[in-house]
Order: C-alpha cells, then sequence, then structure tokens
C-alpha cells in the first residue's frame, strides 16, 4: 500500500483531524526512535519511524487517547 493511501485510512482514524494525527505520529516515532518494537510487520531499517506510526494509526494498533494517558 501507498503511503498517501495509508495517510488517509490513518486520518479517517483520528475524524479527519490532520493536527490530531500529527501528534499520533510524532509521540509513537519518537518511541520508535528510543527503541519501541513496532506492532505492524515492517522492517524498521527500511522504512521511517513516521511511516510506521502512521501505519499503526491506519491499522489502529495506536489511538490518540491511549496516547495522551501516558504523560
Amino acid at each position: 500500500m501507498r503511503i498517501e493511501e495509508i495517510a488517509s485510512k490513518a486520518l479517517e482514524k483520528v475524524g479527519n483531524d490532520r493536527y490530531k494525527l500529527s501528534l499520533v505520529v510524532a509521540k509513537r516515532a519518537k518511541e520508535l526512535a528510543d527503541g519501541a518494537k513496532p506492532l505492524v510487520e515492517v522492517d524498521k531499517s527500511k522504512n521511517k519511524f513516521t511511516d510506521i506510526a502512521m501505519m499503526e494509526v491506519a491499522e489502529g494498533k495506536i489511538v490518540l487517547e491511549a496516547l495522551v494517558e501516558d504523560n
């Protein structure tokens, strides 16, 4: 699946709110950069952390509420 299709699907998961999507992706990408395991089957060495985070949101593995509660 192309990244544009993944981004569109992820955007739908956060109620078409680009600001919320950017918050979720940024926070999750930081977690991935700090060593968290991806929740989707991808090669971390061949994908950007932001792309992996976007895939996780698109597949419903990550939601905004779950990330906000961690703070």
